[in-house]
């Protein structure tokens, strides 16, 4: 298929914005997936930070990790992703490149335990914050399970309200397709003149 998928969209806006050296967010590290893509993508001198509430989903990652021989050096925090700058060295506040949320619950897990309008938004504006100009912030979004439109709805709300001169939003999905395909909101943080 010559258009992407979500998820293919979503590695493909953050390898755009990341080079060797850099530094990499994983806001919701599930099964790892994202998190490995992000240190091949900024390799062994840069860093990648992960975040879940599940220790059985850092676990899963840290198995995925080391059976991929992780490129960069990766730190896990069993936090959640509104606790994002807490959590990331003060060195790199303002000079992350790219952050990257997968919504919803972790597949094959327990299905109750989802992300939330409330701390998702608090997520992104740290995330935002934590951003350096050129940066981006990919947001797969689900909206098939319960609870998952209104943070959708929540999100969509949040990121139109940015401001256009501090950055750009995009929003990627498949408009024809059934069973609520998942959706990809893509923010670039727009650098200092």
């Amino acid at each position: 298929m010559v258009i992407p998928e979500i998820l293919d969209a979503a590695h493909m806006f953050a390898a755009r914005a990341l080079r060797p050296g850099d530094v990499a967010v994983d806001a919701t590290v599930g099964n790892g997936n994202d998190t490995q893509f992000l240190t091949e993508q900024v390799g062994p001198t840069g860093q990648v930070f992960g975040f879940d509430v599940q220790d059985g989903a850092l676990r899963r990652a840290r198995t995925r990790l080391e059976e991929g021989e992780a490129a960069a050096p990766t730190a896990l925090f069993c936090a959640g992703h509104e606790q994002l700058l807490d959590h990331l060295p003060d060195e790199v506040h303002g000079s992350v490149s790219a952050v990257m949320f997968n919504l919803g619950y972790l597949p094959g897990s327990d299905s109750s335990c989802i992300t939330r309008p409330s701390t998702t938004i608090e997520g992104l504006t740290s995330a935002l914050e934590g951003l350096r100009g050129g940066g981006v912030i990919t947001v797969v979004l689900y909206t098939g399970h319960e609870g998952g439109a209104a943070e959708a709805n929540a999100v969509r709300e949040w990121a139109t309200a940015q401001p256009q001169e501090e950055v750009h939003v995009l929003s990627y999905r498949f408009l024809n397709q059934q069973n609520d395909p998942p959706q990809l909101m893509v923010l670039e943080k727009r650098a200092s003149e």
